[in-house]
């Protein structure tokens, strides 16, 4: 069982709510929900900082596109920006080294680390960055 549905949305922090009920759409009873939640989170960080970051002085019809894969076992969440190439892996090890709890901003790369059980972004050949969301769980029966 594989189930795989995509949104596209501009690039405006108010296309959140249009993103959760289409993701709440999708949620089928044997994922756990503690499991949801995160992936919900998950998406949720990840859709605003391709906005706030990625995005940042583009026009808001510049598209963002979101992919969710549902597997017997897995469940996958892919945003592509159009943003400029962008290393992961150094600005994921910063993050965790915030001391500031009270940082308004900051945390959503440590929130993505904690909640998936992978986390990638890649450069793809036509310009665009994904950004690869990946939780595990054991199905509900």
């Amino acid at each position: 069982m594989i189930n795989t549905s995509q949104l596209q949305v501009r690039t405006e922090i108010d296309e959140l709510s249009q993103i959760l009920d289409w993701f709440d759409q999708l949620q089928q009873p044997s994922i756990p929900t503690a499991v949801w939640l995160q992936c919900q989170t998950a998406l949720a960080e990840g859709f605003t900082n391709a906005v706030r970051h990625a995005h940042k002085g583009k026009s808001i019809d510049t598209t963002i596109t979101i992919d969710v894969t549902i597997q017997a076992h897995a469940l996958e969440v892919r945003i592509w920006d159009q943003g400029p190439a962008f290393d992961l892996a150094p600005a994921m090890a910063a993050a965790q080294q915030l001391t500031d709890q009270e940082a308004i901003g900051g945390r959503g790369l440590v929130l993505l680390k904690r909640m998936a059980d992978r986390v990638s972004y890649i450069r793809t050949p036509d310009n665009r960055n994904c950004l690869l969301i990946i939780k595990e769980y054991t199905p509900l029966t």
